[in-house]
């Protein structure tokens, strides 16, 4: 079945499901914080439930560059595997938490586990397809984590018509159920197998590999231009509920699934746009990747300022839809970028290092905004990362210069 036509896009589907999971289990904490306050009384305070959202982001973060060099050296089937069931324990685990201690550890332990998954997961999405489909497959990957992050919205929902300890019993029992399913139809691609034969049970050097990422000066601004869009990034996945449920006055079980379906919506729109565009667009300009990137960002900046400033349904619902699709168009393009600066043998290491620089960001612009709301800041402080955004986009079509539309081998 690995060998047919059309098994990289069964990889793609079988993978979806995974993203999906990695951010439904990691997002539907964000939507039901009214439900869990009444029996864990420390997340009554932003400013606790921020570290709680934070820590994951922090060990995540911490996580991402090993998760890389271990994907660029075994089996990213069984890598993959682990992780989702690992998380998908976890969340069960999370419904029987008894205080803010123990949901405070579990969330570190998650963070963990799903760091394993995204490096492995995008690198072998980007053996399995080249240059013509390549940004395609990635952004329908990138839908089943917008999918996760719609469905997480309805945590609330469920916490609300059952338990919040319903709806991390049930999530962490799928879960488990679905890495059964990986375990039989899921494939390795091994990249040098028909190439280089002798070579093919090779593993890559972890110094030679850090020495070359570290020593290209092209990694050092894709690092940025990934790392700083994650700030508002991250800020729309963690506090945008909130900042509906404020903005609008409405209750967080209609605020947290209209805000996450919203962007989730809408950066499916994008991603999909974007990655059609980006494979017909490199063919032409060998910056076309580039280029579909930069659109992205540049249509991110006003919604910022309407997503912060906007007090009508109309207002802040338009910008979130907004962001979403030019976020959409971000994110279906950085592995796909990374693919014209650095070679197979070591793009799991290059984008888990990607995935540190832009969780940090994450972790700090979350617990920056718990705060920020407790001092009534938040709506201001979501326009003002506009600005940021802006000088990212400009150093990105100003440095960032590929010599070739895929490294195949350094």
């Amino acid at each position: 079945m690995n060998n047919s036509k059309s098994y990289p896009w069964i990889v793609v589907g079988l993978l979806w499901v995974v993203a999906l999971l990695n951010y439904m289990d990691r997002q539907m904490l964000s939507t039901m914080k009214p439900s869990m306050m009444i029996d864990i009384a420390e997340l009554q305070t932003a400013a606790n439930f921020g570290r709680l959202m934070a820590i994951f982001l922090w060990i995540y973060g911490i996580m991402s560059p090993l998760a890389g060099m271990i994907a660029d050296r075994v089996n990213r089937k069984w890598l993959i595997v682990g992780s989702l069931f690992v998380w998908s324990a976890v969340t069960l685990a999370m419904g029987y938490a008894q205080n803010f201690t123990q949901l405070y550890w579990l969330r570190a332990i998650m963070g963990v586990s799903e760091a394993l998954y995204i490096p492995a997961g995008l690198s072998l999405i980007a053996d399995y397809h080249d240059d013509k489909t390549r940004s395609l497959a990635i952004g329908i990957h990138m839908t089943g984590l917008y999918m996760g992050q719609a469905l997480g919205g309805f945590g609330a929902t469920i916490a609300s018509a059952f338990s919040w300890k319903t709806a991390f019993h049930t999530f962490g029992l799928i879960g488990i159920g679905y890495a059964v399913v990986l375990m039989l139809f899921l494939r390795e691609k091994k990249v040098q197998a028909i190439e280089t034969p002798n070579q093919s049970t090779a593993k890559p050097s972890l110094t030679k590999g850090l020495a070359l990422l570290f020593s290209n000066i092209f990694f050092w601004i894709i690092l940025f231009y990934f790392a700083v869009p994650s700030l508002p990034g991250w800020a729309v996945k963690n506090w945008l509920p909130t900042l509906f449920a404020d903005s609008l006055h409405i209750d967080m079980s209609k605020a947290g699934p209209l805000s996450t379906i919203t962007i989730a919506a809408s950066s499916f729109i994008g991603v999909i746009f974007g990655g059609i565009l980006s494979d017909r667009w490199v063919q032409k300009n060998i910056r076309g990747r580039i280029y579909t990137s930069a659109i992205g960002l540049a249509l991110t900046i006003p919604s910022l300022l309407f997503i912060g400033l906007g007090d009508t349904v109309f207002h802040v619902v338009a910008a979130a839809f907004c962001f979403g699709f030019g976020f959409g168009m971000f994110d279906a393009n950085n592995m796909p970028i990374l693919c014209q600066f650095v070679s197979s043998k070591y793009r799991a290491t290059a984008y888990g290092l990607m995935n540190m620089t832009g969780v940090f960001a994450g972790a700090f612009i979350t617990d920056w905004l718990g705060k920020s709301t407790d001092a009534g800041n938040l709506e201001k402080d979501f326009a003002m990362l506009g600005g940021i955004v802006a000088v990212a986009l400009i150093i990105q079509l100003w440095l960032l210069k590929p010599k070739a539309t895929t490294v195949t081998e350094e």
